[in-house]
Formats: C-alpha cells, sequence, structure tokens
C-alpha cells in the first residue's frame, strides 16, 4: 500500500519540497516529470497546480496534498484539513488576496466598484466579497499577468500579494483584503478514515508542523554555578522551562533551552554577565511541541 501525495507544482513547489527537506524527507523533482522521487517506498508523488489541488483530494486520485485555504474556498472541496502549515512562496507566513486599483483611480472603497470590471484568478471568493458588500460588479476570469490588466483590461484586479512589491512596480494601490490564506495539509476523507493512511498522514503531519516551528530557533546549552542560577534563568527566555540537569560537579548545573535565534545577540552577553560559561548555540531541524 502506498499513499498518493500531491505537491503543488508553480510558485509553491521550491518551498515545498523544501519544507519537506527539514522534516526529513528527500524529493527529487525533474522539469521533465510529474513524478517526483521520494525517498519513502510508502509515498508516491505527484506534481499538481496548487488551484486543482483540492479538487484531485476530494476525488480520491490523490490521498493527500498541500494547497492554499484560497484554493480551497474557490472550489468548495470536500476535504479534511489535517493541518495549517504557515508558508509561502517568499517567507514562512501568510499571503492576502487584496483589491487593486491604479494609483490614480478614484475608487477608494469595495462599494465604489459598482458596475466595474474586476479581473482575478480567484473569482468565486471575489464575487462571495462582493456580494456581502452589497457591490454588483462584473468578475472576469484572469489566465496571468493581472496586475498588468488595470486600468485599459479592467477597472480593478483581486490579486495575491506576499509583500506587496508586485503591486507596487504596477502602480497599484490597494484598496480592500478579500482573504488572508496559507498552505494546507488537506486529506481525502476516505484515505483519513483509513487506518494505515491516517497514520501515515498524521506522521507526515507532525513532521512537517515541528519543521516549521524550528524555523528561526537556535538551542542554547550553557553551564552555570547553582548560585549564578536564578540570575541566569532571569535572562533565558523559553518555549517552557529551560531543562536542568546535574554535573558530576554538584555546584554546577547544565542548562539547554530554545531562543529566537534573532535574540541570540542579545541575550549571550547578558547570560555570560549573570554567571554562565560554557555557552554553545547550535541549529535545529524540528521541534516537536
Amino acid at each position: 500500500m502506498k499513499l498518493k501525495l500531491g505537491i503543488p507544482k508553480g510558485s509553491l513547489e521550491a518551498s515545498t519540497i523544501e519544507l519537506f527537506g527539514r522534516a526529513g524527507y528527500v524529493i527529487k523533482s525533474n522539469s521533465r516529470s510529474y513524478f517526483p522521487g521520494i525517498d519513502d517506498p510508502e509515498i508516491e508523488c505527484m506534481l499538481v497546480r496548487a488551484q486543482e489541488m483540492a479538487r484531485y483530494v476530494e476525488k480520491g486520485v490523490l490521498d493527500v496534498g498541500l494547497t492554499g485555504l484560497d484554493w480551497i474556498e474557490e472550489c468548495g472541496a470536500d476535504v479534511v484539513c489535517a493541518a495549517e502549515l504557515t508558508y509561502a512562496k517568499q517567507s514562512f507566513g501568510k499571503v492576502r488576496w487584496v483589491v487593486a486599483v491604479p494609483e490614480d483611480s478614484p475608487v477608494q472603497s469595495a462599494k465604489d466598484l459598482q458596475g466595474k470590471v474586476i479581473a482575478t484568478e480567484l473569482v468565486n471568493r471575489t464575487r462571495q466579497y462582493l456580494c456581502a458588500q452589497g457591490v454588483d460588479a462584473n468578475v472576469e476570469f484572469s489566465w496571468g499577468a493581472t496586475e498588468v490588466k488595470p486600468p485599459f483590461l479592467a477597472d480593478a484586479i483581486v490579486e495575491i500579494t506576499e509583500t506587496g512589491s508586485s503591486l507596487r512596480a504596477n502602480r497599484l494601490r490597494v484598496i480592500d483584503t478579500v482573504m488572508e490564506s496559507s498552505t494546507r495539509l488537506i486529506a481525502n476523507k476516505n484515505a483519513w478514515s483509513e487506518e494505515w493512511k491516517r497514520t501515515k498522514i498524521e506522521d507526515i503531519r507532525l513532521l512537517l508542523v515541528a519543521a516549521l516551528e524550528a524555523v528561526g530557533k537556535v538551542g542554547l546549552i550553557l553551564n552555570v554555578q547553582r548560585d549564578s542560577l536564578d540570575s541566569v534563568l532571569a535572562v533565558l527566555p523559553a518555549l517552557k522551562r529551560p531543562t536542568i540537569s546535574a554535573l558530576s560537579d554538584d555546584r554546577w548545573v547544565a542548562l539547554n533551552t530554545i531562543v529566537e535565534e534573532s535574540t541570540v545577540r542579545v541575550i549571550m552577553p547578558k547570560l555570560k554577565a549573570a554567571g554562565a560559561q560554557d555557552i554553545v548555540e547550535y541549529g535545529l531541524n524540528k521541534v516537536v511541541l
């Protein structure tokens, strides 16, 4: 028995393969094949466009896959959301679908879009958004290069953005947000009900979540005399409490903890001043909470 896993083809492909690598899976793809190799004999991979992933998972063509909440809602797929995995093309964060108009457009809010032409790939969610705003507009499907369509081919667009740089480069101004989206690990309902497949999916989920949890964090291990322990603990932030271990010399203990990497340059000198010695910083691949 094998688990059929869908990897998003396109903008999320590289970051997804990188995430699986952090989780301990080696996925190898090439431009000539839609069936990447993976170093787990119980998994078969297939590259599928994120826009179509939820539909194929719902139908059982795939047992499990990764796609955005936006595309799940867009096609109304009935799938199991096994996990939210907050990563995108360029960062470990969420993306936004925004309403954007030319910088010199008189449009200031969604209400001003009455009767206008709006270009987007996210047609159904855009229509739902406009309906909630009480606006009747002509929503047209865009096959790509949506940012270049205003003002000649459309009055406004609804487009995905991570940093906003592409919109600014095309002299577009954001007037509202239609929705936020993040990547989801989704499963077919029948596959989720099968014990072997569900266990396999849950194992993948645990490792992917653990890999994301480790992003931007490092471990610190240090030694400190017991009479300086409280001073050192006052400096250390931690996920919970630092692990404190006795050393062969009863006057000393070892501390092991996890901190945000960005804070190390601030707290390491403070730890030294508080009495810590033999401070070692080490990288993390996964953190299981």
